[in-house]
């Protein structure tokens, strides 16, 4: 398994706005080979720091969907996004080989 934190801090007045943006997101992901799951992370004292967890079967998968013309087509629409303070926030990525999972 392999996950992938997008980790981003929006401002605190914003974050209900962010979240709604990912409750109507493509879901182009979910049709990814390898799509394991998404999930939205909310920081549980600053409602602005959010982060985007994706899980895939394998680093491959997840690497042949950053390659992708989907994963393209979606980052080239958050850069357009009306609020440009929304727009310009450039998220930290981690990414994680999972050892154990029980």
């Amino acid at each position: 398994m392999y996950v992938v934190h997008s980790t981003f801090k929006a401002p605190d007045e914003k974050a209900d706005e962010v979240i709604q943006i990912y409750q109507n997101r493509s879901k182009k992901v979910d049709q990814a080979q390898g799509f394991v799951s998404f999930r939205l992370l909310q920081h549980h004292k600053r409602a602005g720091e959010l982060t985007v967890e994706l899980q895939f079967e394998t680093k491959e998968a997840y690497l042949n969907w950053v390659r992708s013309q989907e994963f393209k087509e979606i980052h080239d629409l958050e850069k357009k996004y009306p609020d440009q303070e929304l727009a310009g926030i450039i998220p930290t990525v981690r990414q994680f080989e999972v050892i154990i999972s029980e």
